[in-house]
């Protein structure tokens, strides 16, 4: 098929990278990561508008759209150490939730069985069943574990007559064998929801979710470094599932289920990039990006930091295995230049 492009707005990539077409891998050949977008916000149960979102996470930012970005912590450019490319958006019809989802996996299926990380830009989280499924259909079913940010476990069962939508696709996923529930770990839950019968389904399954008192009381930091642990356990990485509604929504407010008193911008750009940089991550999404509701694009930025940090985690990876370095993060920033 010919590149479909983007389903809203003009076609343009990620910053300015290399455009493909996921149903040509010679478009794409030698590709370290591919970036996808998922349109879809058809299993929204608050407020709509994330079919916008790949568009403004390819787009918000005051930089020149030139394919580079030097990350001043790392050191590395992550637009330009790896190989980044993007082939646009899937076709994707909120109205059709059931055919979004299958087409959806397959671009997932065959961007990861080339070899290269899809990296999916949503969409409601209804995307990170497909997304993780994708990936699991290459490496392995119960072969990939998943790191997924998140105010709402989104471990529902039926909601609005549906089985499929943002409130459910982690229960897909378990349920469907592609990820395992004993490599589950969820980070930055508050607030209400869900209820106890379907925590009690969570802690049947055996997962392991870091609710924001817990956070709070032992420190981001432990709790990832936890979860490292758990996660690398018989697995052969790692999928990360980012909601942005996992930060308070001061940070942003652009999201369709607010909740408030979750983690800071620093703090997932702090957890997004030691991630990236400490593990093998074989899939990623950035969901929830809802710009009818965002203020000053105030979320937009963060989703495409969100973007930027794992991207340059991944290509210092790449180099101190190469170099035998280890980067530190407390090196000044002119130390050595």
């Amino acid at each position: 098929m010919a590149r479909y492009g983007a389903q809203f707005g003009p076609d343009i990539t990620f910053l300015g990278v290399e455009r493909c077409d996921w149903a040509d891998p010679s478009t794409f050949s030698g590709a370290d990561v591919v970036i996808l977008g998922a349109p879809f916000d058809g299993g929204t149960s608050h407020r709509a508008g994330t079919r916008f979102g790949p568009q403004y996470i390819r787009q918000t930012c005051y930089l020149p759209h030139d394919g580079s970005r030097p990350s001043l912590a790392m050191r590395v450019d992550g637009l330009q150490d790896l190989s980044v490319f993007d082939a646009g958006d899937v076709e994707l019809f909120s109205g059709d939730a059931e055919r979004s989802v299958r087409d959806l996996q397959e671009a997932v299926y065959a961007i990861a069985s080339t070899g290269a990380v899809p990296l999916i830009l949503g969409g409601d989280h209804t995307i990170a069943w497909p997304d993780a499924a994708g990936v699991a259909q290459h490496v392995g079913q119960g072969q990939v574990s998943m790191i997924h940010f998140d105010a709402h476990a989104d471990t529902g069962n039926i909601e609005f007559g549906s089985l499929i939508g943002h409130g459910q696709p982690m229960r897909r996923l378990i349920e469907s064998g592609a990820l395992r529930g004993d490599r589950f770990l969820q980070l930055g839950l508050r607030g209400y929801w869900p209820p106890p019968e379907t925590l009690s389904w969570m802690a049947d399954q055996k997962m392991r979710s870091y609710e924001m008192t817990e956070i709070g009381a032992r420190g981001l930091t432990e709790c990832l470094t936890e979860a490292f642990g758990i996660a690398m356990d018989d697995c052969d990485g790692v999928f990360l599932s980012v909601d942005i509604d996992v930060c308070d929504p001061g940070h942003a407010p652009g999201t369709g289920t607010p909740e408030p008193g979750g983690l800071t911008a620093r703090e997932l750009l702090d957890a997004v990039r030691r991630i990236a940089y400490e593990l093998p991550v074989l899939g990623m999404d950035v969901v929830e990006v809802s710009p009818p509701y965002d203020h000053a694009e105030i979320t937009s930025f963060l989703a495409n930091r969100v973007v930027l940090e794992a991207l340059s985690g991944m290509a210092r990876r790449r180099k101190d295995a190469a170099d035998g370095t280890t980067w530190d993060p407390r090196q000044p920033l002119l130390d050595g230049r």
